[in-house]
């Protein structure tokens, strides 16, 4: 049984407090809200699978000579892709035409279905964001393979889009541990230090662009930084001290905590080589509702097909065992 009077009754006139339902459920999705509102939002047309080209070798046969040597003719393979499968997220929800006539007119408090698709909505971003953090194994290996699986805490073992990491060092991501020496993160910004270097593409350009956490190292990179305290009057009898922002910074990039990130993990990531993919046309896309032939019921189902892939395991890092 749902808590106190149930969806039908509380959405029916009584004593009205507010014009829709306080959400009580939902987090801010910050990893998602990165990718699906930038560049590492993708949208793909058709395919079986979604493919990466990566090049990933040298050509061996460039050597220094003289006019005299032979010059290798040894066809080198230098060029692959990875492959990664299409991951399926469904959903329905469902308005019979009781509930219909309850919220009708003067009667209703809300507007139950648009409430009820919001509600559909909202929870599609909340399985999303946790298969992005995921290993992919949920749901019998259905879900989205996450930052666990791509940018893994033990990156020289596994298979990520059909490459095998033990055997092509070029395919794994950085990683360093950032357990305390003797007090509580004393070493998590020298171990960040070397896992932002380790993904930057040298001095001059492909650092990452920002970084996750969760909630308790992000307060603990808090508590290591300067104390830097604004006081700004509203009114004469009135001051605020402090500020607050939505994220920190590292060097150059935001970092902030998500609910859903692993415990004592921080990934630094770059929308250059971390995408999370869609099917063009199956994003969240709702489709015409279905009444059963037995049911005075209309079922409306909303499908998005995705999956978080990469192109270059090496430019993604993670600090991991952070204490």
């Amino acid at each position: 049984m749902p808590p106190q009077s149930g969806q039908t009754v509380a959405a029916d006139w009584e004593a009205v407090v507010g014009t829709s339902p306080e959400d009580n459920i939902h987090d801010d999705y910050w990893l998602f809200n990165r990718l699906s509102k930038g560049k590492g939002f993708k949208s793909v047309d058709g395919g079986r699978t979604i493919n990466w080209n990566l090049e990933y070798a040298l050509n061996t046969t460039v050597a220094p000579y003289t006019d005299t040597d032979t010059i290798s003719t040894t066809r080198v393979d230098v060029f692959d892709e990875a492959i990664f499968q299409w991951k399926e997220i469904a959903g329905t929800a469902v308005m019979s035409e009781l509930e219909a006539a309850k919220n009708q007119g003067s009667g209703g408090k809300f507007d139950l279905l648009e409430a009820k698709l919001e509600n559909l909505r909202n929870t599609f971003k909340s399985v999303i964001n946790e298969g992005l953090f995921s290993a992919g194994t949920g749901s019998s290996s259905k879900q989205i393979g996450g930052l666990q699986h791509i940018v893994s805490s033990t990156p020289t073992t596994g298979t990520v889009g059909g490459i095998n990491r033990a055997t092509y060092s070029f395919w794994r991501n950085q990683q360093a541990s950032g357990a305390k020496t003797s007090t509580a993160f004393d070493n998590l910004r020298a171990t960040m230090r070397t896992v932002y270097n380790d993904c930057s593409n040298g001095v001059a350009s492909q650092h990452p662009e920002f970084a996750v956490t969760d909630q308790t190292v992000f307060e603990g990179y808090e508590s290591l930084l300067i104390a830097n305290e604004q006081v700004t009057s509203k009114e004469k009898s009135q001051a605020d001290a402090g500020f607050k922002n939505e994220y920190l910074m590292f060097k150059d990039i935001p970092i902030s905590y998500d609910n859903d990130c692993l415990a004592g993990a921080l990934y630094f990531l770059n929308t250059r080589n971390l995408k999370l993919c869609y099917q063009k046309g199956r994003w969240m896309k709702a489709h015409d509702a279905i009444r059963p032939a037995n049911q005075t019921v209309d079922v409306f189902q909303v499908l998005t097909i995705a999956n978080l892939v990469s192109n270059n395991s090496r430019r993604l890092g993670v600090v991991t065992a952070i204490t």
